[in-house]
């Protein structure tokens, strides 16, 4: 990724950087449900900053598919971890798995952690007996 990165500002060209870090990793669960892990996207939302760290550049946004209802669409999570045999309790997409509402603010806490580190913040939980701090 960051070979296109730094071709792109190489050439001069002025673009926002932005992260879909959701469509890429959809996966089918062992009971045939589509799913999506909820540590791929961490992963590759972790990635996207890392390369614009690297090379200097802005991570311009981060694109979520999400819903503030409590469905069961996507596994893992650390808040109420989301498993295979948990997908079946509330899956109620009919098209593509959304992050539930507790999935991605554990997503967007870790976009803000990514934003602290790259100013030189503390982290938002700074030690290990931060009691509620599981992402």
């Amino acid at each position: 990724a960051n070979g296109k990165v730094k071709a792109v500002e190489d050439a001069g060209k002025n673009v926002l950087w932005i992260s879909d870090p959701v469509h890429g990793n959809t996966i089918t669960a062992a009971n045939g449900k589509k799913t999506r892990p909820v540590a791929r996207i961490m992963d590759e939302i972790n990635g996207f900053f890392e390369v614009h760290q690297e090379l200097g550049t802005h991570p311009g946004g981060v694109h979520l598919e999400m819903t503030g209802e409590k469905v069961t669409e996507c596994t893992g999570g650390t808040i109420d971890e989301v498993t295979e045999d948990g997908l079946l309790e509330k899956y109620m997409t009919h098209c593509d798995p959304r992050l539930n509402g507790e999935q991605a603010l554990e997503i967007a806490f870790q976009i803000a952690e990514n934003f602290r580190a790259k100013e030189g913040l503390q982290d938002l939980c700074s030690t290990d007996d931060d009691e509620g701090c599981a992402w």
